[in-house]
């Protein structure tokens, strides 16, 4: 039996997620809406970018796409630079009884601790109302620093520290607002750019640090954070604009989860526009792009995870993977008890349903 499903947002990750919901036996796609004004009434499958007609036209509100009837909401809309709007559009989607899976906004994907408790009794009263379920999930915070680090966990006798990093090339990433809005690039490296701001890393991070914790069975006492910049030797273009020389160009930034004084747990990002610039921080396994988990204890680990897409480079393939993390959940939290729900809660996935043999999307 298909479940009856809807796409909020038709950004970067929203087309992609789009595309599988369109492309995939077990979903059926009953509405989508966008932000966009010139997107109102666009079928879905060009918004997908797919060769196909649904006769599905995107819808310019929530209310348009709720009276579709969904089952389950994927939610794509940008959170991190409006998380109080992304929560209320996710608390009225719960109110009317639909499940909610997606990508924002961020804190949801383990709030405790991190979101003010407030807010989480607000969704978790929606939740109830609705008996509805939302679950929050990604690449890195998702997969990447929770999921693989607790299945390699799930193998030691004892452990010291956990470390998941995202090691990238950001120069063909096209995402305007997070590159230049959020994390800085092209600013005056004298600026503290908004993902910078004191406690703003340890919100869009300590969700999974607080996740693996909570895996472990341990408790995080403090959370620290460091960042620094590495300015343009020159002037140069990056898909997502203009970074002029002397600006930032390259960021490193680390989030750790303390205990006792130890960091016990840690996610380090490694971001460049350009692949010569610190050779000194820490390098991809391969190609433009990798995850990392190390793990020290006994065993110790060191697992690179590489991510590649015949459709695009590392970046693309990193945005596919976060959204088939997304959509692959659906029948999971269809099927959960309502509330907030994380990977800790959920059945290990196994990407059931997405097999198709030779064939492509």
């Amino acid at each position: 039996m298909t479940i009856r499903v809807a796409q909020v947002a038709t950004g970067n990750a929203g087309m992609l997620t789009l595309r599988q919901l369109i492309s995939d036996a077990r979903f059926e796609l009953v509405a989508v809406s966008t932000s966009t004004p010139g997107k109102v009434g666009t079928d879905a499958g060009e918004l997908a970018g797919l060769d196909l007609v649904t006769g599905i036209g995107a819808v310019g509100d929530l209310d348009a796409l709720i009276a579709a009837g969904p089952e389950c909401v994927v939610y794509c809309a940008m959170g991190d630079t409006r998380p109080v709007e992304a929560t209320n559009d996710v608390r009225k989607l719960l109110e009317a009884g639909i499940d909610v899976v997606g990508s924002a906004p961020g804190t949801l994907q383990f709030p405790w601790g991190t979101m003010p408790q407030k807010v989480i009794d607000k969704v978790e009263a929606a939740a109830r109302a609705g008996d509805a379920t939302v679950y929050i999930t990604g690449v890195d915070p998702g997969f990447a620093s929770d999921l693989v680090p607790l299945a390699l966990a799930s193998t030691c006798q004892r452990i010291e520290q956990v470390k998941c990093y995202e090691l990238a090339d950001y120069a063909t990433y096209d995402g305007a607002e997070v590159m230049f809005d959020l994390m800085g690039f092209g600013k005056p490296v004298t600026d503290t750019p908004l993902l910078f701001l004191p406690g703003v890393l340890g919100l869009a991070w300590g969700t999974a640090i607080r996740m693996i914790a909570s895996g472990l069975g341990i408790e995080v006492d403090e959370i620290v954070e460091h960042w620094e910049a590495e300015p343009a030797p020159e002037s140069y273009d990056v898909a997502a604009g203009r970074i002029e020389k002397g600006t930032i160009a390259a960021l490193k930034f680390s989030i750790s989860g303390m205990v006792d004084g130890h960091p016990a747990i840690v996610v380090e990002h490694v971001t460049r526009t350009r692949d010569d610039l610190r050779p000194d921080w820490a390098r991809p396994a391969s190609g433009g792009g990798s995850y990392r988990v190390e793990i020290t204890g006994e065993p110790n680990y060191v697992v690179d995870i590489v991510p590649s897409s015949e459709h695009g480079d590392h970046n693309h393939a990193a945005i596919v993977a976060a959204c088939g993390r997304i959509v692959n959940a659906i029948p999971d939290v269809v099927a959960a008890a309502p509330g907030i729900r994380t990977t800790l809660d959920l059945p290990l996935p196994t990407g059931r349903g997405t097999y198709v043999g030779q064939g492509t999307l």
